[in-house]
């Protein structure tokens, strides 16, 4: 009794120095906790961690969405804002203009970056990673349907057997398609005969994007900046092995199937296509 009197003298004295009234200090202490709240603001950090961090509020709703919850942007936002989760955004960056064209391989895609079924249209590109002491080079094919990656490769080396190598993975994973177009920059690599010579035989159709105009390739500069911004370390990878593991399980698995892509209306590129399964049957 005296250990309770002592308590609720205690209480008064506290909630009279912060100006609050004892009974909502009573009526707080008896509130039971939101298990449906706790369980979501649990899962919303672990799709942000998940994300290392680069998830904000639209991604999450999205990722949140797929998986049958119903929720709005406002609350995932201040459930954010209480777990002190804060987005991590890419800068602004500054592309260089076209001076000159390529006229034997001429710029068929035109920014024509919507298209209608699978296989339709590749993209390519080449970038560049730090590994330890050096740098180490990705190129990735991209089907322009549901900006999912079919292909990649790393290497030392920049040169035509890397965009080669990440073109024999996209042609045998999608079941050898006849009459893709490949687009890609004014790299040398993919203008090489090596490369040109692998396209004869896979029966595609090349276009290239007009010289130094990163715009006519911007869905393959969007999955760079991406990958930069929202996966890799800040100081690289200690060696080439860790950057092959870390980088596959981005594009294949993280990329390819949770990461929610604007282009398929808020679902990952994995999700965009089984629904075209669903509904037409392409594979």
């Amino acid at each position: 009794m005296i250990d309770h009197l002592r308590e609720h003298e205690s209480v008064k004295l506290l909630c009279e120095l912060f100006d609050v009234a004892t009974s909502c200090y009573y009526e707080f202490k008896q509130r039971k906790p939101d298990a449906n709240r706790v369980r979501l603001a649990s899962r919303i950090r672990e799709l942000f961690n998940i994300s290392r961090g680069s998830a904000g509020s639209r991604t999450i709703v999205s990722m949140l969405r797929s998986e049958g919850i119903k929720i709005g942007r406002f609350k995932v936002r201040k459930l954010m804002h209480e777990a002190c989760l804060a987005s991590k955004q890419p800068g602004s960056h500054r592309y260089k203009s076209a001076k000159t064209e390529r006229p034997d391989i001429p710029n068929l895609l035109k920014r024509e970056f919507s298209v209608t079924i699978p296989n339709q249209v590749w993209c390519g590109n080449i970038t560049y990673i730090w590994s330890g002491s050096r740098w180490v080079y990705l190129a990735v094919v991209l089907d322009l349907y549901s900006r999912r990656v079919v292909g990649w490769a790393l290497s030392n080396k920049p040169d035509s057997a890397l965009t080669t190598k990440a073109l024999d993975m996209a042609w045998e994973q999608r079941g050898r398609p006849d009459g893709v177009m490949f687009h890609s920059d004014q790299g040398v690599q993919y203008g090489s005969r090596k490369f040109r010579q692998r396209l004869w035989r896979y029966q595609m159709a090349q276009s290239m994007s007009r010289r130094g105009n990163c715009w006519d390739n911007a869905p393959m500069e969007r999955l760079f900046r991406s990958l930069k911004t929202e996966w890799i370390p800040a100081t690289g990878y200690m060696n080439q092995n860790q950057a092959q593991k870390d980088i596959s399980y981005y594009l294949m698995n993280y990329y390819n199937r949770q990461r929610p892509h604007q282009a398929n209306d808020g679902v990952s590129p994995v999700t965009a296509e089984n629904r075209l399964k669903i509904v037409s049957g392409i594979c």
